[in-house]
C-alpha cells in the first residue's frame, strides 16, 4: 500500500513539473508577443543607467531587466525573460515550502500550492510582464522555501539562506519588510521563536539582509531620501469618511488579482493557520508571516489607496496555508484562475474582441507604441530631437527608437546618471491631450503645434497626443535629460 501510494505521488509531483515546463513556455511566447508598458520601458530606462536606487521603487527589476537583455538584447522577450523563468523556478520553491510548513498529505499539497498560486491573475500576469513585483515574489516564495527548511530540519545555517532572500526581497520592493516584520514578530511571541534568539543565526540574518539593503539607504540619503519620503510619504493618512470605499477597493482587487475562488481558499487557509498557530508551529509562522501585512494594508486603506497589487506578495505564503485545506473544489477553484488569465494572454496577444480603453488594459497600455513612435519619428527634423513630459511615454519613444535622440521631461530625471540635454537643440515635443492644460513650456523657447498623433490598435483609440514644434531653452532644466535608446 505504501509503496503503490508512494508511486502515485512521484507521479503526481512529475506530471506536475511537466505541466510547470509547459506552461513556463507558454508564458515565454506571451511575453515575447505582447508589446511592453510603459512602466515596463521605464525600467528599461532604469537598467540602462544602473544606480543602487531610483525615486519609486529599489533596484532590483533593473538589474533583472539588464541580465536578460544582456542576453537576448533590448527586446521584449529580452527585458520579460526573468519574470517567465522566475515563475517557474518559484513555483519549484513553493512547493518546496508547501511540503515543509503545510498539513496534510505532502504530496498533494505540493501540487495544490504551486497550482493556486499559478492560477492567480497577479502571477499569470506577472509572469509576462516586469515590474518590481517580479523578483519581489521570487524572493519572498525563496525566504519561504528557507523558512520551511528551517522548520525542519532546524539547522541554523538556514537563518543565513533566509536572511538573503530577505534582503534582496527589500531590494526589489519596500513593503518586503512587512513578512520580515511578521518573522520578527513569530522569534519574540513564541516560545520556539525565543529559543532562536538565544542563538547567533537570526540575528547574522538580519545583519545580512541589512548590508544587503545599506546600498538602497545610501542611495537615499544621497538624494535627499527621495524614494523613502515618496513611498512613506503616504503612510499615517487618516480620511474616515473614504474608509469604507478604499477598503471595499482592497478586498475587490484581491478577489480580482486572486480570481474569485482562489481568493476563497486563501482567505479559509489563513484562517485554518490562524486557528492551529497554538498548537503548530508551522502554522504559526504562516499567520505571523501574514497577518501583520494584512493589519498595515488595512490601516493604510483608512486614509488612502492601497493599490490592488500591494498585497500579492503574500500570496505565496497564502497559497502554501490553502493548499492544506481538504475542500473539493481546489479544482474548478484554480480552472477558473487559468481560464481567466488566459483570456487576458488572448486579448493582448491576439486583441479579438474590441473593448474600450476603460474596460481593455490591454489597449490602454500596450496597444500601438510601436506605430506612434514611427509617426513621431516622421515629424520630427531630420536629426532633432523627440520629447515628452510623461515617464511612461519617454520611454516608450526611447525604447522604440534606437537611432533618435529622445528627451525626458521630468523632474525625475535630475535623480538618474544621464547626461543632461543641451539648450538649443530643435525638435518635437509629445503630450498627451489630457494634458495639455498643465504643459510645462519653461524648458522651450519656441513652442508651436503642428499637429496630433493617435495611439490604438486597429480602429480603437487609447490615447491622443498634441505634437509641437520646439527649441530647447538655452538653459534647460537640470532635469531635462537625453534617455538611453533601445531597440524592440
Amino acid at each position: 500500500m505504501t509503496g503503490r501510494a508512494g508511486y502515485a505521488d512521484r507521479s503526481l509531483l512529475v506530471w506536475g513539473g511537466v505541466a510547470l515546463g509547459l506552461l513556463t513556455v507558454l508564458r515565454g511566447i506571451v511575453a515575447a508577443c505582447t508589446p511592453p508598458s510603459p512602466d515596463e520601458a521605464y525600467y528599461w530606462v532604469w537598467s540602462r543607467a544602473l544606480a543602487p536606487g531610483y525615486l519609486d521603487h529599489p533596484p532590483m527589476v533593473a538589474l533583472w531587466i539588464r541580465g536578460g537583455t544582456a542576453l537576448l538584447g533590448d527586446t521584449t522577450l529580452g527585458i520579460r525573460l526573468p519574470a517567465a523563468l522566475s515563475a517557474g523556478v518559484g513555483t519549484l520553491f513553493l512547493a518546496a515550502a508547501a511540503r515543509d510548513l503545510g498539513w496534510g498529505p505532502a504530496a498533494g499539497r505540493m501540487v495544490r500550492a504551486g497550482i493556486l498560486l499559478n492560477a492567480t491573475l497577479a502571477l499569470g500576469i506577472g509572469a509576462v510582464t516586469m515590474t518590481p513585483d517580479t523578483p519581489l515574489l521570487f524572493f519572498i516564495t525563496t525566504a519561504l522555501w528557507a523558512l520551511g527548511r528551517l522548520h525542519v530540519t532546524g539547522r541554523g545555517g538556514w537563518w543565513l539562506v533566509l536572511g538573503l532572500a530577505l534582503g534582496l526581497a527589500c531590494d526589489s520592493k519596500y513593503t518586503a519588510v512587512l513578512p520580515g516584520a511578521g518573522l520578527a514578530f513569530w522569534l519574540l511571541g513564541s516560545r520556539s521563536g525565543r529559543v532562536w534568539l538565544r542563538t547567533p543565526w537570526p540575528w547574522c540574518a538580519a545583519m545580512l539582509a541589512l548590508l544587503l539593503f545599506l546600498p538602497v539607504i545610501g542611495w537615499n540619503a544621497a538624494h535627499h531620501w527621495a524614494s523613502f519620503v515618496r513611498q512613506g510619504g503616504r503612510a499615517g493618512d487618516w480620511r474616515p469618511a473614504r474608509a469604507v470605499q478604499f477598503l471595499g477597493e482592497l478586498a475587490g482587487g484581491q478577489v480580482g488579482l486572486a480570481t474569485p475562488l482562489v481568493a476563497l481558499f486563501f482567505a479559509g487557509g489563513l484562517w485554518q493557520a490562524l486557528r492551529r498557530a497554538w498548537r503548530d508551529d508551522a502554522a504559526a509562522l504562516l499567520a505571523c508571516w501574514t497577518v501583520p501585512a494584512i493589519v498595515v494594508f488595512v490601516q493604510h486603506a483608512l486614509g488612502d489607496r492601497v493599490q490592488a497589487n500591494w498585497p500579492v506578495l503574500l500570496y505565496p505564503g497564502l497559497a502554501i496555508a490553502a493548499a492544506s485545506l481538504t475542500w473539493r473544489f481546489w479544482g474548478p477553484a484554480s480552472a477558473l484562475g487559468f481560464v481567466l488569465t488566459l483570456l487576458v494572454y488572448v486579448q493582448s496577444t491576439l486583441s479579438p474582441v474590441a473593448l474600450s480603453p476603460h474596460l481593455d488594459i490591454t489597449l490602454r497600455q500596450m496597444a500601438g507604441w510601436q506605430d506612434l513612435a514611427r509617426a513621431a519619428d516622421g515629424m520630427a527634423p531630420s536629426g532633432g530631437f523627440i520629447a515628452a513630459d510623461e515617464y511612461g511615454l519617454a520611454s516608450e519613444l526611447a525604447l522604440a527608437l534606437p537611432r533618435r535622440p529622445v528627451i525626458g521631461i521630468e523632474p525625475r530625471w535630475a535623480l538618474f546618471d544621464l547626461p543632461r540635454a543641451a539648450g538649443g537643440q530643435q525638435g518635437i515635443f509629445l503630450c498627451s491631450e489630457r494634458r495639455l492644460r498643465t504643459v510645462d513650456p519653461t524648458p522651450f523657447s519656441r513652442m508651436t503645434r503642428i499637429g496630433t498623433l493617435a495611439r490604438g490598435r486597429g480602429a480603437q483609440v487609447a490615447e491622443r497626443y498634441a505634437v509641437f514644434r520646439v527649441t530647447l531653452a538655452p538653459e534647460a532644466p537640470a532635469w531635462t535629460a537625453r534617455l538611453p535608446s533601445g531597440a524592440v
